[in-house]
């Protein structure tokens, strides 16, 4: 595991578009696995700039998303599939066809997760994966129990995740309850993933990964037995 400390976002924000752009250019159709929150915004404004200065091009990459909240139409202001048309998908060269989020609103649940990882295999896997980290270890939106030889699955969100997430929503009451969302050996199929966090919440989480215990009770302790991980830091105590 590779340990990268910044001392800002604007920092972990460039540092984290270097690799993706790295990877772009040694191979230009990608399969990138992407994620939301409020850690990856200036990675993907930084990304929109490089592609629309020509550095990189996104018109051969195929994305997949770690997740998507169950129940939300994709035109919710608050769906994921929103969050990335605003901050990446509409500003840059990729073909809608070549976007993929898991569908929170599928008749069959649980038919859909299976389909999601068959997606993921048929296009050759995930080369780059993108992680954020929860308060309490989650990634993705694998709370602490999940097994770590989960594929992609239905999740009940945490109180403290739903707390997390409530910024998008206009009343607590709105948060979903419930998730499809990449599992742990899903994500760990990926050939390489960077894990990016930064300010004082995220801190106690990473300096508990520090700590090299792997634990189910800590979901991004797997990610120790990954070969290839980069983890991109910072913040205050």
């Amino acid at each position: 595991m590779t340990w990268i400390e910044v001392n800002s976002y604007d920092e972990m924000s460039e540092v984290a578009a270097d690799i993706f752009t790295k990877q772009l250019q040694v191979k230009s159709a990608s399969i990138l696995g992407l994620a939301t929150g409020g850690s990856p915004v200036g990675m993907y404004k930084e990304l929109v700039k490089r592609q629309q200065a020509g550095t990189i091009s996104f018109s051969d990459v195929i994305t997949f998303n770690l997740d998507e909240y169950v129940g939300l139409d994709q035109s919710s202001p608050a769906s994921y599939w929103t969050f990335m048309h605003e901050n990446l998908f509409n500003h840059v060269d990729i073909k809608e066809e070549n976007i993929h989020l898991p569908n929170g609103k599928a008749e069959e649940l649980d038919a859909e997760c299976v389909a999601y990882d068959a997606r993921i295999k048929e296009a050759g896997g995930i080369d780059l994966q993108l992680l954020g980290i929860g308060v309490n270890g989650h990634i993705g939106f694998n709370e602490p129990g999940t097994p770590f030889d989960s594929l992609t699955n239905i999740v009940e969100l945490t109180e403290s995740t739903r707390t997390e997430n409530a910024i998008y929503f206009d009343d607590f009451k709105d948060v979903p309850t419930h998730a499809i969302t990449m599992g742990i050996h899903s994500i760990m199929n990926a050939k390489a993933i960077i894990l990016i966090a930064f300010g004082e919440k995220k801190l106690e989480a990473i300096e508990k990964l520090k700590s090299g215990i792997v634990t189910e009770d800590f979901p991004a302790s797997q990610l120790l037995n990954h070969p290839n991980v980069t983890v991109i830091y910072g913040g205050t105590k």
